[in-house]
């Protein structure tokens, strides 16, 4: 377990009952005051898909001493909706921290991750729900077939997805990074994830593979950036393929070469 450090009682979400059908985690890194607009994009979303009850959890973990707005907007949001909870934490790691903290607030029968920056479409949420249900799965996913990212960004994701396959192959999905990325609290509990970085997804997936997770994907389309630039650095790419083929050797050495 994670030790976050000191929150209020609507940060942890302790007291809350009961027990919600779904938790949506957003990753509201520097997103400011669009984590408000996205906050309420979402709430409309969900209540129009009729998936049940639902929780928000917002992570806005900020780096000391800058300018970041997003913990006071989180916070503020979460003090007047009960739906919604709030991580605002100093930064002790990048996406793959930030997620780690929003999945040990989350409460729900089934756990969300999206990114809050507005390039996925909120929509994609219900209808993987949805099929997480009909389909009784233990993960779903999207898989990107338009991108608004950039050549450079989608010949990266190409050949970094071509990689995954060749060092774990049979994982039974084909776009690693790409999200919402929905699962039961079962499946959830079965994990033990350790990325602090962006490397986090593909960690997800290597060990969906190794616990022989029932997945479904579906297809969905991938916004540009607009208004901010992407944290996502050129050195990253370097660090997935070190990533990957450091999990690969683990597999081989815990006797899970297949």
């Amino acid at each position: 377990m994670l030790a976050i450090g000191t929150m209020n009682a609507n940060e942890a979400g302790e007291s809350r009952e009961p027990v919600p059908d779904l938790s949506l985690v957003i990753l509201c890194y520097r997103t400011n005051e669009y984590a408000r607009d996205f906050a309420e994009r979402a709430i409309r979303v969900l209540e129009e898909a009729n998936l049940g009850t639902f929780e928000l959890v917002l992570v806005g973990n900020y780096v000391e001493g800058t300018d970041d707005r997003t913990p006071d907007v989180v916070r503020e949001l979460a003090a007047n909706d009960p739906r919604i909870l709030c991580v605002a934490e100093p930064k002790r790691g990048w996406m793959g921290w930030d997620m780690r903290t929003g999945f040990e607030r989350a409460r729900g029968s089934s756990i969300a991750i999206i990114d809050g920056d507005g390039q996925m479409p909120l929509t994609d949420v219900a209808d993987l729900w949805h099929l997480l249900q009909r389909e009784d799965l233990d993960l779903v996913k999207t898989f990107r077939i338009t991108r608004g990212d950039g050549l450079r960004r989608r010949f990266v994701s190409n050949v970094y997805n071509k990689l995954f396959h060749l060092l774990f192959p049979g994982t039974a999905a084909r776009d690693m990074n790409a999200k919402p990325k929905i699962f039961t609290r079962e499946a959830y509990e079965k994990l033990d994830l350790e990325s602090d970085d962006w490397f986090i997804d593909a960690e997800i997936m290597i060990q969906a593979r190794r616990h022989r997770f029932r997945i479904g994907e579906r297809p969905t389309g991938f916004l540009g950036l607009t208004g901010r630039r992407s944290f996502v650095k050129p050195r990253a790419v370097l660090e997935f393929v070190r990533n990957l083929v450091v999990h690969r050797i683990r597999e081989f050495r815990e006797g899970r070469g297949s």
